[in-house]
Formats: C-alpha cells, structure tokens, sequence
C-alpha cells in the first residue's frame, strides 16, 4: 500500500518529489518545469494565514500568502481539511535551487518548516543502452534497479525527459500488459519490457523508470533502432504473356546446403510457394545464388515474389521482386523501294531517290490503267460513229484519197464555177479526168 506521500505526488505532478525528516522537507524539481511545495499545519490554524518565503525569511523574503494566492511564478492553494496549503513555482530555474521557509503567522513567534529545493536538468542520461531489431519482429529491454528498489513501482516511457515519465508511462508494474507491452519483473535487480509486432515508429529513446519514496525517481536510458524487414536485394522485373522469364536470387554462403524456394505475396509471412508448380524452374545453383524461370507466362503471375534458403525469415537473407506482366504489342512493317531520279531541270542533285510506299503505288498504277482504258474504249467507240456517217465534201480541209474518188464528180463540177475565181493565172480544171485528180491526190 502507497503511502500518503506517494498518492499524493501521483495525484498532483511528479515534476518535483518531496521528502520530509527532522522537521526538513526535501523538493526536488526539473529545470523548466513546476514544483509543487507541500506544507503543513497542526489542528485550530486553520484559520491563519500562512505563505513561503526564501532565505532569512524577513517581509522581503516572502514570495507569496494565502491572502494573495497568485504572485508571479508563485501560487498557492489550501486545503484546510487536510491541514495542508501547497505552494507551486512554475519555469523553474538554477536560481530557484537553495532554502525555503513554510510560515503559518501568528501572535509573537510564527511557525517555520525549513524546504531544501533541489534543481535537476531535465535530461538523462549520462549512458545509454544501445539495441536493434526489425519490423515484425519483437524485441526485450533489460532495465536494472538496485535490491533496495525492489518492491517499488517500475515503468517503462518513451523520450528523455524524466519530469514527465510516469504520468506518460506506456506500461508499469502496475499494469504489466498494455497492447504490444509487456512488463516482467524478477524481484531481484532488473525488469523487463517486451515489444511484440515492432514497427518503423517504435525507433526512438525510452527511460526505465524506478520510483522512489525519497529523492527523485531512477532512470536508465534505452535507444531502440527499427530496421526496416529487408531483403538482400529488391528488384523490379518484367516478362512477356507466353513467354518465359529468368529470377536470380542471391543467399548467403552458409546457406548454400539449405532448402532454396520462391514464393508470391505482398507479404513475406504470408506468401504461398511457387517452386511445387511445373513451370517454376529452379536450376544453375551456385555457391551464392540460384536462378528460377517462370515459363508460359500469364497475366496473374504479376506480384511480388520472395526468394531466400532461411525458413526463418532472418533479415537480410531473401531477395523481394517486384514482377510486372505486359502483353506482346504487334507491330506491322511496310516495306518501301527507292527509284532514283537522275536530274530535275533547274534544280540539280546528286543520287536523289523517291521513296513511294508501296500500297499507294499500287493504287495510282489502277487508277492510271483504268483512265488508259476508259480512254481507249471512248476513242474506239467515236471511230466506229464516224464510220457509219455518210463521207461529205469539206470545201475548206484536205480530203482523203477515198473521198476524191468518190466525189470526184462534184469535186470538178464545184471547182469548174466559182463566183470568186477572177485570177486568169488559176488553172483551169474544167479538162481534168477524174482519174488525173486521184493520181495526183492535190
């Protein structure tokens, strides 16, 4: 069972510890912080006033009353069923170590209780325990205490700052389980705290705390690092649907007579193994690293992989890959030909080429043959037309050989009478055969 003294520190702060012996009370604190000056009275001064003052304790020296109750960095408050007022002197400082006085005023000589206040930095310690582990795993803090400590109350707090320690414990002895926290003690000269399911985040300082009834409590320091679960290599790899892809997965060389797997998961406590499967191959082992090939494939088997030889998951002995899976993408190539041209007129060149892509080619050379050939067939179709007219006489143009022969009558007759022939010099065509006219054929 606590003793006033403690329930009384635990309910108000444990920024300051107060002892009392031959009439003295003892007040330690933390430079920075409150502390919190208990005074007493005996039964029938209820009703007087009281106040704390420093040194000599002369009307200069009295920093605050019970009529005041707020005074700067002071403040007080009465309790008058406990018969106890408590003084609290807030940002403390190394000046504010030294004597102090609690007064109760009265007629002719007034009642003293002499206060040593002590200052402490805020900061521990002078040595520290250093320990590692990694994520997922778990990990013990050993925290020695002296044999006279035994059966006082122990906790474990986060940070390095002792003032606040108990009130932000995350386990004690009081309470020897707390989510991932566990607390052991074996009664003799250290407790132990457990941290189960580490994370990233539990990285940091942590105090062992020892709780004492005279002078400030004990501390020792811890500094926890978290490595993050890690394998000997992380990868990111890629393969083709159908096709086949090659893992490599290094091990460490004392491993090299045990069990090699690959298994697929996000992950590595709970991934399903792979190399029972016919197209996971494991082959070219070696004494540092061993090659597995996934044939055929297939979109599902996109994931993350763990390759190691260690059944139990030490760090640092597993390979984590990250494997991705594309379709082939098909791709189509048109072919070109070149033609050189030797010369284009004003604009010389050397060695110039055409490149004409070779469905557009084709198509100019059908649409060129069928032009050629609607061409033709108009051109035939107007020849027979003109075939099937009757062969009239043009006055004005020149006349084949048929048409002479076969007009030549009108021919003569025409040319014999002219209205506009007035030139003598003309020939006279009036005695031409039409045999001279076909001869000659003009």
């Amino acid at each position: 069972m606590w003793s006033f003294q403690n329930f009384f520190f635990i309910l108000c702060t444990s920024l300051s510890f107060v002892s009392s012996a031959a009439g003295m009370i003892h007040v330690f604190g933390y430079e920075g912080r409150d502390v919190k000056i208990p005074c007493g009275y005996d039964d029938g001064y209820e009703d007087y006033e009281k106040y704390l003052c420093k040194d000599d304790c002369s009307n200069s020296d009295i920093l605050i009353t019970t009529t005041q109750r707020y005074k700067a960095k002071y403040f007080i408050y009465e309790d008058r069923k406990t018969r106890i007022y408590i003084v609290t002197i807030s940002d403390l400082s190394a000046v504010d170590a030294g004597k102090y006085w609690c007064g109760v005023s009265r007629t002719g000589r007034d009642i003293y209780t002499e206060v040593k206040l002590e200052i402490r930095q805020d900061i521990c310690c002078d040595e520290m325990n250093k320990i590692q582990s990694h994520e997922e795993a778990s990990v013990s803090i050993s925290c020695p205490y002296e044999s006279q400590d035994k059966n006082n109350l122990k906790y474990l707090c986060r940070g390095k700052q002792p003032s606040t320690c108990l009130q932000q414990a995350v386990i004690s002895s009081d309470n020897t389980q707390n989510r991932r926290f566990r607390l052991t003690d074996d009664k003799t000269s250290r407790f132990t705290v457990n941290i189960a399911s580490l994370t990233l985040e539990d990285s940091g300082l942590y105090l062992c705390g020892v709780h004492r009834n005279t002078g400030l409590d004990v501390f020792t320091a811890v500094e926890l690092k978290v490595k993050e679960w890690c394998c000997v290599k992380s990868k990111n790899m890629s393969g083709i649907v159908g096709r086949a892809v090659t893992l490599q997965c290094p091990y460490p060389p004392q491993h090299q007579n045990n069990s090699k797997f690959l298994c697929k998961g996000d992950k590595h406590n709970s991934c399903t193994d792979k190399t029972s499967q016919n197209r996971f191959t494991l082959h070219n082992v070696s004494s540092s690293s061993y090659l597995i090939t996934i044939k055929d494939l297939e979109a599902g088997d996109a994931g993350t992989y763990w390759c190691g030889s260690d059944a139990q998951w030490s760090v640092g002995n597993y390979t984590k890959i990250h494997l991705s899976v594309e379709y082939q993408q098909e791709t189509i190539t048109v072919e070109t030909f070149s033609i050189n041209s030797s010369h284009v007129p004003g604009k010389p060149f050397e060695d110039a080429g055409l490149y004409v892509v070779l469905p557009v080619s084709v198509v100019l050379l059908l649409i060129m043959a069928s032009v050629l050939v609607i061409v033709y067939k108009c051109k035939c179709s107007k020849d027979r037309g003109d075939r099937s007219k009757p062969k009239t006489v043009d006055t004005q143009g020149v006349v084949d050989s048929e048409d002479l022969y076969e007009n030549h009558d009108a021919v003569v007759k025409m040319k014999r009478y002219h209205p506009d022939d007035t030139d003598e010099d003309q020939p006279d065509y009036e005695n031409v055969s039409s045999e001279q006219i076909y001869n000659n054929e003009f």
